[in-house]
């Protein structure tokens, strides 16, 4: 398990009343109904830092992060952030590279909202939140930073490796995309692709062979991919991983994706509230601190995880 703690934030100060009556869902997320006593009691808390469970407003709940779930993927995990509850697989399939980038492989997003996550997802409830999670998940990753592109390419214009990332929720309890991220950069880092050879004949044809050793593979670095860091504005402040309760008392909310040195590679603002300048400004200073604490505890987690080896006791996203 891991979890981030950081310091306190400053800019503290009695809420308004007519902030906390306009308070409402973020986005197309599970939401909860809150009575206004419910809702003046978590956005004054806040202003203390204090919470309703006892955390501060930089405080993650405990994380907990699982690989190597689902047998028949390049790499999986799972991971549980309160009661949000996510599963990710990845699967290395062989295709050819974009026209754009002819010596690149490149990743494939898609994202399943699970009706047994909220009911609020039955039907086609949950197709535009999964949507907007992919296309966050895209923004993160179009850079040349994140992940080597270039390792996926077999042979430039004709084979690359395409990871198909596939997202689900099982559970929501908050705090969605943090928990997204981490899964998805865990079950990169469990990823194993596949070595291959390519093998050119007299008559210049090509026959591409792949490796039938387990251990003769491709590992990703996943050093420096961003993982998210929501920062949900509440009163006069802000806390990160705002359960469903403190989800419905904030009015706008601003995803920071951070790498594990600090830098910030994408920011994107959430729901109907505004944010004025310098609140933005300390959140992508909290966002840049609770984020490197929380890339160090996870890279801590995962090299654990992975040097116990083959035997080590699983558990799986049916346990």
């Amino acid at each position: 398990m891991a979890h981030g703690r950081g310091g306190g934030v400053a800019g503290a100060g009695a809420t308004r009343a007519d902030d906390v009556r306009r308070a409402g869902r973020l986005g197309s997320m599970a939401s909860v109904a809150l009575s206004e006593a419910e809702k003046v009691y978590i956005v004054h808390g806040v202003q203390e830092d204090l919470r309703v469970d006892g955390r501060g407003c930089e405080d993650y709940r405990c994380v907990e992060v699982e690989t190597d779930v689902v047998s028949n993927t390049s790499g999986s995990a799972r991971v549980k952030l309160g009661h949000t509850d996510i599963l990710v697989g990845v699967k290395a399939e062989m295709g050819t590279p974009k026209l754009e980038k002819p010596n690149e492989g490149y990743l494939e997003f898609f994202v399943d909202c699970s009706a047994n996550a909220t009911p609020e997802f039955e039907g086609r409830g949950g197709d535009d939140l999964g949507t907007e999670i992919a296309n966050t998940l895209y923004r993160i990753f179009n850079n040349k930073s994140s992940v080597d592109l270039k390792s996926l390419c077999i042979s430039p214009r004709e084979h690359c490796w395409i990871l198909y990332v596939d997202v689900l929720l099982l559970e929501c309890g908050g705090n969605l995309f943090d928990a997204i991220s981490i899964a998805v950069k865990a079950a990169l880092f469990n990823t194993r692709i596949p070595r291959v050879r390519v093998l050119e004949d007299e008559e210049g044809s090509k026959d591409i062979e792949l490796s039938d050793d387990p251990y003769d593979c491709i590992r990703l670095s996943v050093e420096n991919v961003p993982c998210i860091v929501t920062l949900c504005k509440i009163g006069y402040r802000h806390v990160v991983d705002a359960t469903l309760q403190e989800e419905a008392c904030s009015l706008a909310s601003l995803l920071v994706a951070v790498t594990s040195k600090g830098v910030v590679t994408c920011m994107r603002k959430v729901g109907k509230g505004s944010l004025d300048p310098e609140s933005i400004f300390e959140m992508m200073e909290t966002g840049k601190r609770v984020g490197k604490v929380l890339h160090t505890s996870l890279q801590s987690l995962l090299h654990k995880e992975e040097s116990l080896g083959p035997k080590r006791q699983k558990v799986g996203f049916l346990g």
